[in-house]
C-alpha cells in the first residue's frame, strides 16, 4: 500500500475521532494523532485554518472535516467496498478495547455452522450474544463498524440500570461485548452483503465468504436519514457540529445555537454554558421522552425557542448566519458563531435483508411478542424493529429474549428455558 501524510486532529471523549482512527487503523493506514484538547498549540492551529471541531484529518494536505469514508477512500486510494486487511496491527490495548474483541473473519469461521449469529454487535446482538453464549450455543457476532453505532457514539451514559457510575456509550458497549465473549462468543468484523434463510441452514454473505447459522437474530439498529439542512455539510467542522464534548472549547465566549427536540439536545445545550456567552436552544417539535427544561429555564445564558426551525446555514469561511422559521412561520436571520445539531429521525439498516424477512413500509423487520420474524429460525429486535423508544435498555432486554428463543428453536424445546443461575 503506497504511503500517505495522515494528520489526524482530535480531542479526548470524541467518538468520531474514534471513527476515524479505527478507519485507518483497519486498513493499515499510519497517521499522526494531534489531540487538540490536550495540547494548546494544535487548538490554535485548528482556530488559525478556521476549524472550530474535531476531527479533521489531513490527507497528503487535503482536509476532511469529520468522518466522511467516501472522502477518506478517494483520498486514500481505497475501494469503497475494501476488504479490512487480514492482518491488521495489533490492536492497541485501552479501556475502550481491552482485549481486542472483534477479529477479522479467518477460515475456521466460514467452515464452522455456528447455532447462532447475530448481525450487529451493539447492545441487543452484544446482549443476545451473552444470553445465548451463556446458554451454551456456539455463537458468533457480525458487525461492520463496531465503534460506529448509535451506543457507541453517545458521549455519556448515567441511566444504565446497575451500572451507577457515568461512562461514555463505547465502554458501556465493549463491557457487554466483552462478557460475552467471556462466555465463548465470537466476533468478527465484516460487512453482511446479503442473506438467504430459504433452508434450516441460513446462510449469510460476507466479502470473505459465507457464514452458516442454525438461527439468527436481526440486530443491526437504526441510521440517521441522508437528508440535512442547506449548508449543514458545507460548514461541518466550521461551525457545524454534533457533540459538544468535541467543540465547545471551540466556542469560548461565543454565540451558539442548539437544535433539538430530545433529552441528548437539553444535556448539551446546559455542557455549552460552560463555554458559551449565549446558548439558544431551538425546539422544532414537541420534546421526545421524559425531558425536563427546568435547569436551562432558570439559567440566564440560555433562550428557549419552541416551534422553531432551522432553514438554512450561511457563512463564508465559517458559520455566520442561520436563517429561521419562527413560531408563526415567518423567517428571520440570526447571528451565531456556531451551530449544534442534535435531530432525529433514525431508520432501520435493514436494506441487505431484501425480502428474506417480512418489514414494514418504513423497513422494521416484523416480529411477535418473543421477536420471531416469519421465517423459522430467525429473530430481530432492537432499533432494527419498531419499538415505542429507542434506548439502550430495550435493545438489551430484546438481545435476551431474541437469544432465548433461538436456544428453544436449536435444542427443539416446547417452551423458552429462563436462565436463573
Amino acid at each position: 500500500m503506497s504511503k500517505h501524510e495522515v494528520i489526524v486532529y482530535s480531542s479526548t471523549g470524541c467518538p468520531y475521532c474514534e471513527k476515524v482512527k479505527s478507519f485507518l487503523k483497519d486498513h493499515g493506514i499510519e497517521f499522526e494523532e494531534r489531540n487538540a484538547s490536550i495540547h494548546k498549540e494544535y487548538f490554535d492551529q485548528l482556530k488559525e485554518r478556521k476549524i472550530y471541531g474535531t476531527p479533521a484529518t489531513l490527507i497528503n494536505g487535503k482536509l476532511v472535516l469529520g468522518f466522511q469514508e467516501k472522502k477518506f477512500n478517494n483520498l486514500l486510494g481505497l475501494s469503497e467496498n475494501e476488504p479490512i486487511i487480514a492482518n491488521p496491527p495489533q490492536a492497541e490495548i485501552t479501556e475502550e478495547n481491552p482485549d481486542g474483541i472483534f477479529q477479522p473473519v479467518n477460515q475456521k469461521v466460514l467452515e464452522d455452522v455456528y447455532d447462532f449469529v447475530t448481525i450487529g454487535g451493539g447492545p441487543a446482538g452484544a446482549s443476545a450474544a451473552v444470553y445465548a453464549a451463556r446458554g451454551k450455543l456456539k455463537t458468533l457476532v457480525i458487525d461492520k463498524a463496531p465503534k460506529a453505532g448509535t451506543l457507541a457514539i453517545t458521549h455519556k451514559i448515567a441511566n444504565y440500570p446497575g451500572v451507577r457510575e457515568e461512562l461514555t456509550g463505547l465502554e458501556l458497549l465493549t463491557r457487554m461485548q466483552a462478557q460475552a465473549k467471556d462466555f465463548g462468543a465470537e466476533f468478527v468484523r465484516s460487512t453482511v452483503l446479503s442473506v438467504d434463510f430459504a433452508d434450516e441452514i441460513k446462510k449469510i454473505e460476507l466479502a470473505e465468504g459465507t457464514i452458516k447459522a442454525k438461527s439468527v437474530f436481526i440486530g443491526v439498529g437504526a441510521k440517521a436519514p441522508s437528508s440535512k439542512i442547506n449548508g449543514e455539510e458545507e460548514f461541518t467542522g466550521r461551525g457545524v457540529s454534533y457533540c459538544s464534548t468535541c467543540d465547545a472549547a471551540f466556542y469560548q465566549d461565543q454565540v451558539v445555537a442548539v437544535v433539538g427536540d430530545n433529552d441528548e439536545a437539553i444535556h448539551e445545550a446546559e455542557t455549552l454554558t460552560k463555554y458559551c456567552k449565549t446558548v439558544k436552544l431551538l425546539i422544532p417539535t414537541e420534546l421526545k421522552g421524559d425531558v425536563d427544561l427546568s435547569a436551562l429555564q432558570n439559567n440566564p445564558k440560555v433562550e428557549i425557542y419552541k416551534r422553531h426551525r432551522v432553514r438554512e446555514i450561511i457563512g463564508t469561511d465559517s458559520v455566520e448566519k442561520i436563517v429561521i422559521l419562527n413560531d408563526k412561520r415567518e423567517e428571520e436571520i440570526w447571528t451565531i458563531d456556531g451551530i449544534f445539531l442534535y435531530l432525529g429521525g433514525m431508520k432501520p439498516g435493514t436494506d441487505f435483508l431484501k425480502g428474506a424477512v417480512m418489514r414494514d413500509e418504513e423497513g422494521y423487520v416484523m416480529v411477535d411478542e418473543l421477536l420471531r420474524t416469519n421465517i423459522d429460525g430467525v429473530f430481530a429486535g432492537g432499533d432494527a424493529r419498531r419499538t415505542p423508544i429507542k434506548q439502550a435498555v430495550i435493545s438489551a432486554a430484546d438481545g435476551a429474549i431474541a437469544a432465548l428463543s433461538a436456544e428453544q428453536h436449536v435444542n427443539k424445546r416446547s417452551k423458552l428455558r429462563p436462565q436463573y443461575s
